[in-house]
């Protein structure tokens, strides 16, 4: 597996998803700035590796904060926490629907608030926070794979959205996940691909992915998936997550809301597959997600080039909301869960010790 994001030296560096799939080009980020527009720009995207990337852009501000403390004056811890603390609000601001941007933020501010050493100290236990949270993010990946791939069966055809694989993340990826573990386990399936408009990282980024693991895939318009399913094609459908409610309603990148709907009248099982740090247990429902609305000309563009005039009005939500009723099942890193998921993403927090409400 490529990876996504990772810790290099004294910075963080990522791979540039705006550049697949005909250029692998590495970022690096020298300050927080740098961190929050690989965020906003989508360089970096999917919900665990934002939260990832968000870890690490803290732990970056930590880093330059502390070599810039003067031991001659006693306000340097005070320096230190303030520009920490800024880094964070800077980082918050970046994405607004993936959850586990907010996840990561909350977990440094507080590894920031219970140390109370010198600065060099403090930048040292958030550099371990980050590292902790990155190798927790491959584990998940590892145990939903091994979760996911129970579902799937020798000669099955598989649809998934968007991107929800390596590249999402710091492991082997979520909705994908399974599809890896599937494969070393010997099972042979065929997955259709979603292009994913108006970014296209259906086909950027998921064939990319599959292409290079060898795993046999068919590329198609989001406009398509329906009457593939119509013909019989689909046996199941995985896909990720940016937040799911505690009743089980999931916002996902836009265009699965559909895909669910077509499931749902062909009766196809429809996956969510996503870590516990993507679960939200402090929203409710779907409609207190709050869904990221992008620039206008991703829509009337397509990689730099026009498609339509600049002055054409455009909607461009970047993810729609599922309701749990369309849901077969939530597969995460603890467990398979299954309706009626307020109660059972509830029992799995219950055992869950490294979760918490936001």
């Amino acid at each position: 597996m490529t990876q996504t994001v990772w810790w290099q030296d004294d910075h963080p560096a990522l791979i540039d998803q705006t550049r697949l799939p005909f250029e692998e080009v590495v970022v690096h980020c020298y300050d927080p700035e740098a961190v929050a527009t690989a965020i906003t720009s989508m360089q970096v995207r999917g919900a665990p590796a934002i939260g990832v990337t968000a870890a690490y852009g803290i732990a970056l501000a930590a880093r330059i904060a502390a070599g810039a403390a003067s031991w001659s004056h006693s306000g340097s811890a005070d320096a230190f926490h303030e520009a920490v603390t800024r880094a964070c609000a800077l980082l918050a601001r970046t994405r607004p629907t993936a959850v586990n941007l907010f996840w990561a933020i909350e977990r440094m501010r507080r590894v920031l608030s219970a140390q109370q050493g010198d600065p060099q100290e403090r930048a040292a236990a958030l550099m371990v926070e980050a590292l902790a949270i990155a190798a927790e993010d491959v584990a998940a990946c590892r145990r939903m794979g091994e979760a996911g791939a129970t579902l799937i069966r020798d000669g099955m055809g598989l649809l998934t959205h968007c991107n929800a694989g390596a590249l999402a993340t710091t492991g082997i990826g979520t909705a994908t996940a399974p599809f890896y573990v599937a494969q070393e386990q010997g099972r042979a399936f065929h997955v259709y691909v979603d292009e994913t408009r108006p970014l296209l990282q259906g086909a950027r980024l998921t064939a990319w992915e599959l292409r290079r693991a060898s795993i046999p895939f068919t590329l198609i318009a989001d406009t398509m998936a329906a009457y593939t399913m119509q013909l019989g094609r689909i046996n199941a459908v995985f896909v990720g997550a940016d937040r799911v409610a505690a009743n089980g309603d999931t916002a996902n990148k836009i265009g699965t809301y559909g895909v669910a709907l077509s499931a749902h009248i062909h009766q196809i099982p429809f996956y969510v597959v996503a870590p516990m740090s993507t679960i939200d247990f402090a929203t409710p429902d779907g409609a207190s997600i709050p869904i990221e609305e992008r620039r206008p000309d991703e829509v009337r563009h397509a990689h730099g080039h026009p498609l339509v005039p600049d002055d054409y009005p455009v909607f461009n939500p970047a993810f729609d909301l599922t309701p749990a009723q369309y849901i077969t099942a939530i597969i995460t890193d603890q467990g398979i869960v299954y309706p009626p998921f307020a109660n059972s993403l509830a029992t799995l927090l219950g055992t869950s010790p490294r979760v918490g409400a936001r």
